[in-house]
């Protein structure tokens, strides 16, 4: 029986149009809202091997012919899409929309907009599309062991802005949930947090971050002379490969929106020396009949937690290829900044490699403490206990990163070393207070060069199962070796401090939009 959608404000108008959940549209429903709407074209989207969200628009003309669009989907060149992975000779794709994730554009009105697929000339989900080898990976894990892996980003970005006012400055380093009129874009930020909340439903709030400067200096002067303000949105967990197409939709409308109010958006890793990175911190739950099962009936870490634990220290090394794109990642990725450098987890420490984060187990209905005329619970509460991986950050492949993810977690759950991996990874206490303590610590790569070495020897990792397609890996491994950053921080150590500060702003203002 279909679910009545109630008409709450940002309830996607899709759904409200057709009262009801995105997952049942049909070809009738999205023909409805062309008509009602008044819709002019289609914009159909994809991600492509760079990670980025492309589009094509096709024109309302009549009738059949969108019907046929929707049935049938359109053609475009995977060599142009997938260079150096699909053949010239052999480059026409299917390009397919997936009716649940109809979307307004919120830039475009008179365009309805869907997150497609690329299926072969075969009628195959093309198996080197980034999309695909992730919902190949969920579905890999979910046939081996009955669960779905459901994931959620956090979006770190810089917002930079003229420096028009004096008023109100915002220190270096203390943004953290500020709010105007210290924070200058609160505007900008409502407005995406409304599109993104319209368009995936699944958004679980937004705020400013630690890193704002009045002023950057840089040679790139897309960014030069800017104030700089780090806002963060973050997602609600969703089944994993929703969780790769809502980050690149956030991309996407974070960066439109940025434009929009003449403002520059970006995901870069590190703009400056001392100021807080962009992470892009990827949380994961564990479901069983659509039940958090990170938590067991003794209110502590499950057996099947520490198992995706195993799995991920397992697989921290050469994540890092699809998670830590640029040199000026592992500028981010240093003591003292919140960020990981070794392998290990731990509940709620920051520093860690893998955290635990604070969750309502142990306690619930805490506001009946603050309103006492509250004397109803709110009942059958269910656990929203997630294990947190900070190693990522903005120049991530996301979907390959999910995808590797989710390689992890299986592998996790098909050896028994991955619990044995757990208990020895786990640390207590302040890794940058106690450093003996974490001295024996694996350590994660130090540059992309290191990061491609290691995903190269380890590639039967993500090419088991046929999962990653060998020409996806070379793919990866190539673009992080055109880094060229060889010995990166001892080439760093070894220039007199004015030298470090023009390389290291070189490096990190190089390419603010890599994916």
């Amino acid at each position: 029986m279909t679910k009545k959608i109630e008409n709450f404000a940002l309830i996607n108008p899709v759904s409200l149009i057709c009262d009801k959940d995105r997952a049942e549209l049909t070809r009738s429903d999205i023909l409805n809202v062309i008509l009602s709407k008044k819709i002019e074209r289609l914009t159909l989207h994809y991600t492509a091997i760079d990670g980025k969200l492309k589009e094509l628009k096709v024109p309302v003309c009549n009738r059949k012919q969108i019907e046929t669009v929707l049935a049938e989907g359109e053609r475009c060149d995977g060599s142009s899409l997938f260079k150096g992975i699909v053949d010239t000779s052999m480059s026409d794709l299917y390009i397919v929309p997936d009716y649940k994730t109809a979307f307004l554009n919120p830039f475009d009105e008179n365009s309805l907009d869907f997150i497609c697929r690329f299926i072969t000339p075969s009628g195959e989900l093309a198996p080197f599309a980034p999309d695909n080898i992730l919902s190949n990976a969920a579905n890999l894990f979910n046939k081996r062991t009955s669960l779905d892996l459901y994931a959620l980003g956090e979006m770190e970005f810089f917002l930079l802005s003229e420096n028009q006012s004096n008023e109100y400055p915002a220190p270096k380093q203390k943004g953290y949930h500020q709010g105007p009129p210290f924070a200058k874009t609160s505007e900008i930020l409502n407005y995406m947090l409304n599109m993104l909340t319209q368009i995936t439903g699944n958004v679980k709030y937004a705020h400013y971050e630690v890193g704002n400067l009045e002023y950057i200096r840089s040679d790139n002067p897309e960014i030069n002379g800017k104030r700089v303000e780090q806002l963060e949105i973050e997602f609600l967990p969703t089944p994993i490969l929703e969780a790769g197409d809502n980050i690149a939709l956030s991309r996407w409308i974070i960066r439109n929106t940025a434009y929009q109010y003449g403002l520059t958006a970006t995901f870069a890793p590190k703009l400056e020396e001392g100021l807080a990175g962009n992470g892009m911190h990827i949380h994961l739950a564990l479901m069983k009949d659509a039940k958090n099962i990170m938590i067991d009936k003794n209110g502590v870490l499950s057996a099947e937690s520490k198992k995706l634990i195993g799995g991920l220290c397992h697989y921290a090394d050469s994540l890092t290829a699809y998670g830590n794109t640029v040199s000026s990642s592992y500028l981010r990725l240093v003591p003292n900044q919140e960020a990981p450098t070794s392998v290990c987890w731990s509940d709620m420490n920051r520093s860690s490699l893998i955290r635990v984060p604070l969750a309502w187990t142990k306690t619930n209905n805490l506001a009946m403490k603050i309103n006492p005329q509250q004397t109803e619970p709110l009942n059958n509460v269910e656990s929203r206990q997630t294990v947190e991986l900070r190693s990522p950050d903005g120049s991530a492949f996301s979907h390959l990163l999910l995808a590797g993810i989710a390689m992890a977690v299986d592998w996790g759950f098909a050896d028994k070393k991955a619990s044995e991996i757990a208990l020895a990874s786990y640390s207590s206490g302040n890794s940058n207070e106690n450093k003996a303590k974490f001295a024996g610590l694996p350590s994660l790569p130090a540059s992309c060069a290191e990061s491609a070495k290691i995903l190269r020897q380890q590639r039967s990792l993500y090419e088991r199962e046929n999962i990653f397609p060998a020409s996806v890996i070379n793919y990866v491994a190539s673009l992080l070796e055109q880094e060229n950053d060889v010995n990166l921080h001892k080439r760093l150590l070894d220039m007199s401090a004015d030298e470090r500060l023009t390389e290291s702003r070189r490096l990190m203002h190089k390419e603010l939009h890599r994916h």
